[in-house]
């Protein structure tokens, strides 16, 4: 039987040193971070009660009790309301599985309105819709369907991402949010056993257990055509479609990565205008 709550205690605890919780050094330690007793000291419960919840024998461990052990384990607020989920999952009358269908009125105001580089989002990464020049953006990718999977598998990463380790960290930390907010969704653990499988950087961030949805925030890409851009990114849900966000690229008026993203549009007009349409015969 799964355990993930013990997984995502064990993990966490791995991640705190002594030093860190204000605990004294003694010596050789067989673990890498925390003990389970001194988890429990920490959090102000026994040994015994802290060893049942991370087996999965405690069912019904206390808000208080939850509280003290994210402390213990210097959880930040996204960690914590992961904590929170895997504790008490939400009933069934919640919705538990995302939306994959991207509302069309959403699709002609990301192309004809927005200006910028838009996405929508699953809890998986999928690339459920993506405007004209998100797709100018990824054009180097071999294929745009989901950001874990072009992160982890696809070579052009590397050079196109700046800072790649930060965004392989980041990408890992939002498909585990994921999949705390979305437990019943098929695709998580799908897109998460691929890479499990096909990328032993993805397997080391994902054993982490770190965790933290998409949020506004500025990444650096090297586009082949257009150079260097410095970019934020905002994240906004998608009322009535649970689990869809949209995520708009914007740079900051009058910088170079503005003038980039402007040329950006230009190379996504270009594209739609050599695309030969498709002349339907006489059957």
């Amino acid at each position: 039987m799964d355990n993930e709550l013990g997984e995502f205690l064990r993990a966490r605890r791995d991640l705190v040193t002594p030093a860190q919780a204000g605990l004294p050094e003694d010596g050789e330690r067989r673990v890498p971070g925390l003990r389970r007793e001194e988890v429990a000291l920490l959090a102000g419960v026994s040994t015994d009660y802290y060893i049942r919840l991370e087996q999965g024998r405690e069912r019904h461990p206390s808000d208080q009790v939850l509280d003290a052990v994210a402390r213990a384990l210097r959880l930040d607020e996204d960690a914590a309301a992961h904590l929170f989920r895997l504790a008490m999952p939400a009933p069934h009358t919640v919705a538990r599985a995302a939306s994959a269908t991207v509302d069309p009125e959403l699709r002609s105001l990301m192309e004809h309105f927005i200006h910028a580089p838009a996405t929508v989002l699953g809890p998986a990464l999928d690339v459920l819709a993506a405007n004209s020049l998100s797709t100018a953006l990824y054009s180097g990718f071999s294929r745009h369907d989901n950001l874990a999977r072009m992160v982890f598998l696809d070579p052009v990463a590397v050079e196109f991402y700046v800072d790649w380790e930060t965004t392989a960290r980041a990408t890992v930390a939002s498909l585990r949010a994921g999949s705390g907010a979305f437990p019943d969704d098929p695709r998580v653990p799908e897109v998460v056993g691929e890479l499990t499988v096909r990328s032993p950087a993805f397997a080391d961030l994902w054993a982490r257990h770190e965790v933290r949805p998409r949020k506004a925030e500025h990444k650096r890409f090297r586009h082949p055509r257009v150079g260097e851009l410095v970019l934020r990114s905002q994240a906004l849900a998608v009322t009535g479609a649970p689990g869809q966000q949209l995520f708009v690229y914007s740079a900051e008026p009058g910088s170079p990565s503005a003038d980039g993203l402007t040329l950006l549009a230009r190379l996504a007009g270009e594209s739609r205008h050599n695309e030969t349409p498709t002349v339907k015969g006489n059957s």
